[in-house]
């Protein structure tokens, strides 16, 4: 449990942490509270590109060197360093440590665990989408398929925007969610049983300008009014409003017949790191899997819900958050969440695989 002999040290030690993925919004005061019982353990934090990591990680190891002892992410950076051999393998190694906080992960975490191939703990939640932000004055009826968002869009050329999904939430979540609602072959195979969604990317960037580097950027332009309509998770529909970025009033829609496709944030430890650090790393990563840092992951709504654990209420959350979800939340989330299947996320390969089709056959030449 949580105050390990490591963590006990007396030896000043600092743990380095690279965010990839938004995640210290939702955890960044979790951890820094650690350093109350733990007065030895100092944190610095850097926020890097999920793309740009994975090469940076593999030139630090072969050089058998680390400055980076835990990353933040989602199952895109998962997936990568998978793919790179990058990761500790974190269970059953450490299963007297984690299991009993493991065992309380919520029914769909449990399913997203199994992504991490125990190389991730899984640390916050989101049923992310796909579904559609948009400007209520400019789009008078959101589109309720992906045929009508092909024909809006083409009616109103440049007005739909999303990020590539190998960097954006939302883009993955949209580019996952497309097979269920189009009724592909294997929604599971991006290579072989995608062929209508494929065909659609396509068709949909005939009337995109170009693709952001990421969703702040979209929401940035969506916000100014340069863009009318893109697609969107909960968190990013909510966080966005919350901090001023995109107006109160914009509304979101969800297409008929859906499959949220889930998201999730992994705790993951890059290979390389001395046995005394690497303790204290993963006290930590037990410390916020505990219900009271949980409850701080409701946060300003970035990934609503947030907690990945059972029994963690939003009365937990500080009152902060409580305040925003009140003002910036939607009562239309509990129905949906509740009325449309939940599926998992691509495993990592397949991710992997399914982001580089989209790089070349879609977003290639339209790069921002």
């Amino acid at each position: 449990m949580v105050g390990s002999p490591a963590a006990h040290a007396q030896a000043a030690v600092t743990i380095n942490v690279v965010d990839v993925a938004g995640s210290l919004a939702l955890l960044q005061d979790a951890i820094e509270s650690y350093k109350t019982t733990h007065p030895n353990v100092k944190f610095t934090f850097t926020k890097a590109p999920a793309p740009e990591l994975p090469s940076k990680l593999k030139a630090m190891q072969n050089a058998k060197r680390s400055d980076i002892d835990l990353v933040l992410g989602g199952t895109d950076i998962l997936a990568a360093g998978i793919e790179q051999n990058l990761w500790v393998t974190l269970l059953p190694e450490n299963n007297a440590k984690f299991a009993p906080l493991t065992d309380n992960y919520l029914p769909e975490v449990k399913k997203m665990q199994e992504l991490a191939h125990n190389q991730g703990l899984a640390v916050a939640f989101m049923p992310a989408g796909p579904l559609l932000e948009y400007n209520p004055d400019k789009v008078k009826q959101v589109p309720t398929t992906p045929q009508e968002l092909l024909a809006w869009c083409k009616a109103n050329p440049n007005k739909l925007i999303y990020a590539r999904p190998a960097n954006s939430g939302p883009g993955r979540t949209f580019l996952m969610g497309l097979p269920y609602l189009l009724g592909d072959k294997d929604p599971k195979d991006p290579v072989k049983g995608w062929d209508k969604t494929w065909a659609y990317l396509k068709d949909l960037n005939t009337c995109i300008e170009y693709y952001p580097g990421g969703t702040g950027a979209v929401m940035k332009e969506l916000g100014e009014g340069s863009r009318d309509m893109t697609v969107t998770v909960t968190g990013w529909d909510i966080n966005p409003r919350a901090l001023g970025v995109v107006p109160k009033e914009f509304k979101v829609g969800a297409f008929k017949n859906m499959t949220w496709v889930n998201d999730t944030h992994y705790m993951i430890v890059p290979k390389g790191l001395a046995p005394a650090k690497q303790a204290v790393v993963l006290d930590v990563m037990a410390y916020l899997l505990q219900p009271k840092q949980q409850a701080q992951t409701y946060d300003k709504g970035y990934f609503y819900p947030g907690p990945a654990i059972k029994n963690v209420p939003v009365t937990m959350a500080p009152q902060a958050s409580q305040d925003t979800l009140k003002e910036f939340g939607r009562a239309e989330y509990a129905d949906w969440i509740a009325k449309f299947p939940h599926v998992q996320p691509l495993d990592a390969q397949v991710m992997v695989k399914a982001f580089r089709i989209w790089d070349e056959q879609v977003g290639a030449q339209k790069f921002k």
